[in-house]
């Protein structure tokens, strides 16, 4: 149980250094296309991923639990800070 919420409590921890890493996110002239954008999220998202997944302990589904998870996280931080760029874009 103890490696579960250890497991819980890392997820989380990159949970939020993951939307600290977003919203600290200047958007300014000349701004990059959107699909460059979309290339360095999806950078952004595989790092935390591939930092985070040497860090979980348990076993190996346990891991791909988490892991899955967490990446449903990014990925829903991820299109929510894609959408306000797009928007940018639009307005700029």
């Amino acid at each position: 149980m103890a490696l579960i919420q250890t497991n819980k409590d890392l997820i989380s921890k990159g949970i939020k250094e993951f939307n600290t890493l977003l919203n600290q996110q200047v958007f300014s002239d000349p701004a990059i296309s959107e699909e460059a954008m979309v290339t360095v999220v999806n950078d952004w998202v595989s790092f935390y991923i591939n930092y985070y997944k040497k860090q979980l302990s348990g076993e190996q589904q346990e891991q791909d639990k988490f892991l899955q998870e967490f990446r449903q996280e990014l990925d829903t931080l991820s299109a929510s800070f894609l959408e306000k760029y797009r928007n940018f874009l639009k307005s700029s």
